[in-house]
């Protein structure tokens, strides 16, 4: 017997569950796949957006009257993939205690100790694939002494690093991808809640994961031309390498050894080096994969633009269960949000932006930095806005974010932007 119906919002009922909209989750300003209808008000938000949605009747606590008046429709393979039971993150990491953040700090506030966490992270980070390049071994010790005040930043408020992280920009995209990748696991970490021992776990093992390419031909990373099967072979070997390289430096954290050896897996087994699927593929191995896929389409590369950071969570919210599993994407969308810090982004006004804070629990009304009118003329001064409060005289929200722009949209400097934003 299947139990999803097709529910009409006009006939909601407090106590429902909602598994699956009549169009895509990130096209709304819902932040969670799935949810019970608390209030009066998750009714009408919902109304306000779907003409129908699905129900679990098995998660829905009241309403069943309301369930049984409909007829059960055969869910789609999304709709499915929407209505599956979800696997508490809890059991995930099982053995793992979590806790709930709180931000300690504003944006502005945290900003300065976040640039000087990150400043030294860099230098760092460069000297010691330098020096693993010249055939030195790793510097573990180093790294994981590195990246301990950028885990204090991030407890306290991570939307200053990841503000920063977009800004930072090293020569080498090897050297950015480990500095971002590090950034990014943190901050999914911190949305898990994990203790203090696993973010650094996260932020080592994120920051290795190509550690291996240092022992690949440069030309071939490189190509901005498709590789032949041996070259591919080649640059596939980076995985096998950096496992080499990372117990050679005598790291025996177990979790960062899997982050280097399984971040190529994928959810439904397509991946390598191994083919391993689901469970098999270890919980921060996981991780892994879909921070890496996120940093790497958000850059530019030899053979490949960078994406908008809306279009990257679009392109990972697709692959859920697919390539990542769909628990794991969903606490990373809220990690990071749909409009990460950094963002380019055309309001409603048809005025021009960056993102530069957010709220987490509101991803889709952020701060923004204005720097085009509604003519694309630059502002003579830039003005930050608090799409959260912005209403008009009625009350109802007056501007939101319309798009996303690409990276570098109307030659827009991000540290221009991250300068008045400072001190706004």
């Amino acid at each position: 017997m299947l139990h999803t119906l097709k529910i009409f919002t006009t006939d909601l009922d407090l106590g429902m569950y909602v598994s699956g909209l009549d169009r895509p989750w990130l096209e709304t300003p819902f932040i969670t796949q799935g949810f019970v209808l608390e209030s009066q008000d998750d009714i009408d938000r919902v109304r306000k957006h779907c003409d129908y949605v699905y129900v679990d009747t098995r998660r829905s606590r009241r309403g069943l009257a309301a369930l049984n008046r409909h007829q059960v429709v055969t869910a789609t393979r999304e709709q499915k993939g929407a209505g599956r039971r979800r696997v508490p993150i809890e059991k995930i990491f099982k053995g793992r205690k979590l806790k709930a953040y709180r931000d300690e700090t504003s944006w502005h506030d945290e900003h300065p100790q976040a640039e000087v966490a990150l400043g030294s992270l860099i230098e760092d980070i460069s000297d010691v694939f330098d020096h693993v390049s010249d055939g030195g071994s790793l510097d573990v010790i180093r790294l994981k002494g590195s990246v301990a005040p950028i885990i204090d930043s991030m407890g306290r408020n991570p939307d200053a690093c990841l503000w920063l992280t977009r800004l930072k920009k090293h020569d080498e995209y090897s050297y950015q991808h480990s500095l971002s990748a590090s950034i990014w696991a943190v901050a999914l970490g911190r949305q898990l809640g994990m203790q203090r021992l696993d973010l650094r776990s996260l932020a080592v093992g994120a920051m290795l994961m190509d550690v291996g390419k240092l022992r690949v031909p440069p030309e071939l990373l490189r190509a901005d031309r498709p590789l032949n099967e041996e070259e591919l072979h080649t640059v596939r070997e980076h995985v096998t390498n950096g496992v080499e390289i990372i117990q050679e430096s005598g790291m025996i954290n177990q979790d960062v050894i899997d982050m280097v050896a399984h971040h190529h897996e994928r959810y439904d087994g397509s991946g390598y080096p191994q083919g391993l699927g689901r469970d098999e593929i270890p919980p921060f191995a996981r991780i892994a994969g879909i921070v890496d896929s996120y940093d790497a389409l958000t850059s530019n590369r030899s053979y490949a633009p960078a994406v908008s950071p809306s279009e990257a969570i679009r392109l990972l919210y697709k692959s859920r269960d697919i390539d990542f599993q769909a628990e794991l994407v969903e606490a990373f969308i809220q990690a990071v949000g749909i409009y990460p810090a950094g963002t380019v982004v055309e309001l409603s006004s048809g005025e021009v932006g960056v993102v530069v804070a957010e709220y987490r629990t509101r991803r889709l009304l952020p701060k923004v930095t204005v720097l085009l009118d509604a003519d694309k003329k630059r502002l003579a001064r830039p003005r930050v806005v608090d799409l959260l409060i912005e209403t008009s005289p009625e009350g109802e929200q007056s501007l939101s974010i319309a798009r996303s722009l690409e990276p570098g949209a109307y030659d827009i400097d991000l540290e221009q932007v991250d300068t008045f934003s400072r001190f706004a």
